[in-house]
């Protein structure tokens, strides 16, 4: 009996540490607010949950800034700012986030990841943009600009898309844009006329950067094609892979 306790416990050691093993990348996913908080969030944390599932990446979630020391980070490849708001972080914490991405490591912005740190040039620099208005909800047509990315393999040049739409300022001009907004499709608050940038990415601080303005209204966290997109831009974020299909 002994004997068979042992080769079990041993057995189910293989299994967990063979299932970590097995897990692609890590990621930390972060969606403190100290603003305006979406009610989309916990559908963005279902579906990413999800799909570290099917995926095979390990994923942790949580709101509290304090988890931001180099010890917890060092654990993850990749930082999702799910819809944060606001000042989120103080001095220290910023430094570990620093420290981070200056390591080689991902970031992931979704929608309202660009309505945060106002006061901190450096995450301005690194999500790329800052938040400056929006319309109300309307349908337009987004232009796929760069189809060389894991994020728009799947997306047709030209397609509909219903959201919040995010006027920005404070671009940072080495931002490589992946879609487009047509603004002659729709009614904006704050037109930002032929370059109305939707979703980017690029390289800062050592690290890797994907943001995407996509994702306000609850239903984009069910739809195939902006699922996709975000996944590939969190594989991008990562693990560094953006191979030319």
């Amino acid at each position: 009996m002994k004997l068979k306790t042992i080769t079990l416990f041993a057995f189910l050691s293989l299994f967990f540490v063979s299932a970590i093993q097995a897990q692609q990348f890590r990621a930390l996913v972060f969606s403190k607010t100290a603003g305006f908080r979406h009610q989309s969030i916990p559908d963005a944390v279902v579906a990413i949950k999800k799909m570290a599932q099917t995926q095979v990446f390990s994923v942790h979630t949580t709101e509290d800034a304090n988890y931001f020391t180099d010890d917890n980070l060092s654990k993850f490849d990749v930082i999702i700012l799910a819809s944060t708001t606001g000042t989120i972080f103080n001095e220290e914490q910023k430094a570990a986030f620093q420290r981070f991405v200056q390591s080689g490591k991902g970031v992931v912005g979704i929608h309202s990841a660009t309505d945060t740190e106002y006061e901190w040039p450096w995450y301005n620099q690194l999500i790329g943009a800052y938040f400056l208005a929006h319309p109300k909800q309307q349908t337009l047509r987004l232009e796929t600009v760069d189809a060389n990315h894991p994020s728009t393999w799947h997306l047709p040049k030209n397609w509909l898309w219903t959201d919040e739409l995010y006027e920005f300022r404070d671009i940072n001009p080495n931002i490589k844009v992946l879609i487009n907004a047509d603004e002659s499709t729709y009614e904006p608050a704050k037109p930002m006329g032929a370059k109305h940038p939707m979703a980017w990415y690029h390289e800062f601080d050592g690290g890797r950067v994907f943001y995407t303005a996509l994702g306000h209204v609850e239903s984009a966290y069910q739809d195939a094609d902006f699922l996709k997109h975000l996944y590939g831009g969190i594989w991008y974020a990562a693990t560094g892979k953006n191979p030319t299909p």
